[in-house]
């Protein structure tokens, strides 16, 4: 029994142990359930609160319920303007009066920290140098007796700091309370955030309501202006309508004109005014007043009525304007005196038929508030307009009718623009569309032959090397199409045919080619076709052949039948391509390799043809060096008088001997010049040389009477240019007659209806000129009938067949019969032989040049340049 009884007394004894441990269990539950509250009343906050003020003094009554927050403010920071907010502070000793502040202002004090840190603070007063030291900061502002604050956080970022802080020394924060404020920091930024994009929300929603609110005013007004403008229009067509269809009474007219300006402006009374010159008075033919019944005819006087016969002009007259007039002797005082106590305003204007001023038409209103305006006066001008048509009568009622179809015409246009209103911005939507869609094509597209462009073409032609790189069985070729005699038809027959004859060549290129080949235009006259699909390479060729064939056959510009023809390139694709860029570039290479050939043919490229293009542009590069540097070799071969053996000219002319690769014959010496553009330079050095010797020998034994040069046919295409060569002969102090100009006639033939105004300014300057290689050319006689020339140089191909050829021979002797009668002497050209010499003098050939009569001499032009 007394063991038991010590057992319960021990158990008892336990359970007392443990009711402070279970109060402090019981205290925990309350208190998480407290926070638990806590976090879902912020919560509600965050769907109920539109005012972040209103926010933030909730979450300061939510953290007062846990800790003592008498002083309580929460700060964000914003790193780009370098700006603290205090978005809502609560203190007893400071007032914030600056809601934002600087942040290197804050940065050394504990609300920096926090921002800086992103570390809560837990400060004391009297560990207030423990902090300092420990933690770098300073006091700012009051000294709190204790402190506790807690960073608010983004994610990682640290946007801001809310802080607790009491100056009553019998105040305690503890481990608990950071734990309360670490914890609602957590949440407090979403609810801020959903508040601010709320706040945000709804303040977008009201300035948008605000701004439709306005559109909708402004429309509004738009309608009701549109109103009032179709109001008068419909006004104005009845007067119209009036005055033609005039017939029988005139009050009646009168009176149906009176009724329609009532409904237009304020028309209470209104007369009519009609000049009476013979007996020199006003009738009233019609008068409708509040204040007086009728009204007699009265002479001409100083009224109001009569001022507007005298300007000829309407006239809008309030009581400030009838004091001016009458002061200025415009107005009788009487009236200007019964107006001004009456508070009359009243408006007149002329009644003009046939240029005369016939009347006056007046309306007119009593009392300070009806004023008239501006746009009365408008308004009554047209209409005694319509009244002046009236009173013509029937003479101009067609007339007036037609205006009354015009004006009727108007006010239905008038009246759909509010019907098309609203169908405008959608208009506008589709055109624009419309447009962008135009756009687009038209940046892909020729806008002559409406064939795709080069962009376009260069795209797809980068999808096909594409394709080609990681598909290789995937058959691809590339067509470079050049035409042949389009600047022949642009310079013969205008730009105009010129595009006509681009525009047939797509069209018959179009019907050579399949549906799926991209067929493209990439300026000037180069077309340009991407073959893809094909089974092997005679495909290609078959498509090649049938465009060279289509546009050979003649085509039909201006009524003329002209002819072209075309030279085409073809670059299969291989994977070793790496852009669209370098296939283009090889197919020119062997279309270009095919007008060499002689055009109206293709060929296939090869890696050959690129070494060839290269070693032709190094070619061109040292062309252009050796003409700066003058690396030439000079030669004087002349033209000797076959009868007494005497010197007629000496010809001049250069060669180039290059040091990789040696000599270049005179054609390809040529080519060169003509392809680096430096055709005109070079002939233009030869005249500076030829000048030179003939100064360098002046006064010699070897003096030389007349040099002649080779002269380019692209000097004669432009006045300036033999303006430019004749300056230079009278730079140099030579006579224009001791040089000589040999044209060749290949050249001659190509653009021969240009140059003969050129030719015969130089024939007129004195230059002594002459057609090198004769016979060479096509229609070569004609030339000896349309030019000037003093001397015709046979082509050395003649000269090298005799004697034998009988027929070349007796060419030779038709052109010197021809000779005599045309005022020019024949040369020939090439005498290599005895023989060929012996047949020139048994025809009595005057003059020849060639290694029998003398040899090339080469020049020292080193000591003509000392």
């Amino acid at each position: 029994m007394s063991s038991n009884s010590t057992q319960s007394e021990l158990s008892e004894e336990e359970l007392r142990e443990l009711i402070p441990q279970l109060q402090q269990l019981t205290d925990k539950y309350k208190r998480a359930e407290r926070v638990q509250k806590a976090l879902f009343d912020i919560s509600e906050l965050a769907s109920s609160v539109s005012n972040l003020n209103h926010l933030y003094t909730s979450i300061h009554e939510i953290i007062g319920d846990f800790m003592n927050a008498d002083n309580f403010y929460v700060a964000f920071y914003d790193p780009e303007s370098n700006i603290v907010d205090f978005s809502y502070f609560v203190d007893e000793f400071d007032e914030q009066t600056v809601r934002q502040l600087p942040a290197e202002s804050l940065m050394d004090g504990m609300t920096g920290y926090i921002l800086k840190s992103g570390n809560h603070l837990f400060y004391k007063r009297d560990e207030e140098h423990k902090f300092a030291e420990e933690l770098g900061f300073k006091l700012v502002g009051s000294p709190p007796y204790e402190l506790c604050g807690v960073p608010l956080k983004r994610g990682s970022q640290v946007i801001g700091a809310m802080v607790v802080q009491t100056y009553d020394e019998g105040v305690h924060y503890n481990q608990e309370d950071l734990e309360v404020l670490l914890f609602v920091s957590q949440h407090i930024v979403t609810t801020v955030d959903r508040v601010k994009n709320r706040e945000l929300t709804e303040r977008t929603i009201r300035d948008r309501t605000r701004q439709l609110r306005r559109t909708n005013d402004d429309l509004q007004e738009e309608i009701l202006e549109r109103q009032k403008v179709e109001s008068l229009q419909q006004a104005l067509f009845e007067i119209s309508e009036l005055a033609a269809n005039l017939e029988g009474d005139m009050n009646v007219f009168y009176s149906s004109l009176h009724e329609i300006l009532a409904r237009l402006i304020s028309a209470p009374n209104c007369y009519i005014a009609i000049v009476d010159k013979a007996q020199n008075k006003l009738e009233f033919p019609y008068f409708s007043d509040i204040n007086q019944a009728t009204i007699d005819p009265r002479p001409l006087s100083l009224g109001l009525t009569e001022f507007v016969l005298r300007t000829g002009q309407a006239e809008l007259i309030n009581p400030p304007r009838v004091l001016q007039l009458a002061e200025s002797g415009e107005l009788d005082v009487t009236v200007a005196q019964k107006m001004l106590k009456s508070a009359n305003s009243w408006l007149g204007s002329p009644l003009v038929v046939d240029g005369d001023i016939a009347g006056v038409i007046a309306v007119q209103t009593y009392g300070k508030h009806a004023k008239y305006t501006a746009r009365d006066q408008e308004l009554l001008r047209f209409v005694s307009h319509h009244i002046a048509v009236a009173m013509e009568r029937k003479s101009n009622t067609e007339a007036i009718q037609q205006y009354n179809t015009q004006l009727e015409e108007r006010v239905k246009e008038r009246t759909a623009e509010l019907n098309r209103a609203n169908s405008f911005l959608q208009q506008q939507i589709d055109e624009r569309k419309e447009i962008e869609l135009k756009l687009i094509h038209d940046a892909h597209h020729d806008s002559l032959t409406d064939l795709p462009n080069r962009a376009m073409f260069t795209s797809r032609l980068e999808l096909a090397v594409a394709s080609k790189q990681r598909y290789s069985e995937n058959m691809f070729a590339v067509l470079f199409i050049d035409l042949d005699r389009f600047k022949v038809i642009n310079d013969t027959l205008g730009h105009h045919a010129g595009d006509e004859f681009l525009i047939e060549v797509s069209k018959r290129i179009a019907l050579c080619i399949r549906g799926h080949d991209l067929l493209a235009r990439l300026g000037g006259d180069e077309f340009v076709v991407l073959l893809d699909n094909f089974d092997d390479n005679a495909d290609v060729e078959e498509v090649a052949s049938r465009i060279i064939s289509s546009i050979s056959e003649p085509f039909l510009l201006d009524g003329r039948e002209m002819y072209s023809g075309a030279s085409i390139g073809i670059a299969h694709l291989e994977r070793y391509y790496n852009s669209a860029d370098e296939v283009l570039r090889d197919a020119d290479a062997a279309m270009y390799q095919a007008k060499t050939l002689g055009r109206g043919r293709f060929v296939m490229f090869d890696k050959s043809m690129r070494q060839r293009l290269i070693e032709e542009l190094e070619l061109e590069n040292e062309f252009r060096r050796a003409l700066r540097d003058e690396e030439f070799d000079f030669f004087l071969q002349p033209v000797i008088n076959l009868i007494d053996n005497s010197i007629l000219y000496k010809e001049m002319y250069v060669r180039w001997s290059h040091p990789t690769y040696g000599k270049i014959a005179r054609e390809q010496f040529r080519q060169v010049a003509d392809h680096s553009g430096l055709t005109i330079d070079l002939d233009l050095f030869q005249l500076a040389k030829a000048c030179e010797l003939i100064k360098r020998f002046e006064d010699t034994d070897e003096a030389i009477e007349r040099i002649a040069v080779n002269v380019s046919i692209n000097h004669l295409l432009q006045p300036s240019m033999v303006n430019h060569m004749t300056e230079v002969i009278a730079d140099s102090g030579i006579k224009a007659s001791r040089l000589v100009f040999e044209f060749d006639e290949n050249d001659l033939n190509r653009r021969s209806q240009f140059i003969l105004p050129a030719i015969k300014k130089l024939k007129r300057a004195g230059v002594t000129l002459v057609l090198d290689n004769f016979g060479s050319g096509l229609a070569s006689l004609s030339y000896l009938f349309a030019y000037p020339f003093d001397f015709i140089k046979i082509d050395h191909r003649f000269v090298k067949s005799l004697p034998r050829s009988q027929r070349n021979l007796k060419l030779i002797q038709s052109v010197m019969l021809i000779s005599e009668h045309l005022k020019f002497n024949v040369i020939a050209e090439g005498v290599d032989s005895p023989a060929q010499l012996s047949a020139l003098n048994d025809i009595e050939c005057v003059y020849g040049q060639g290694k029998t009569l003398q040899r090339a001499v080469v020049l020292d032009m080193t000591k003509a340049t000392d």
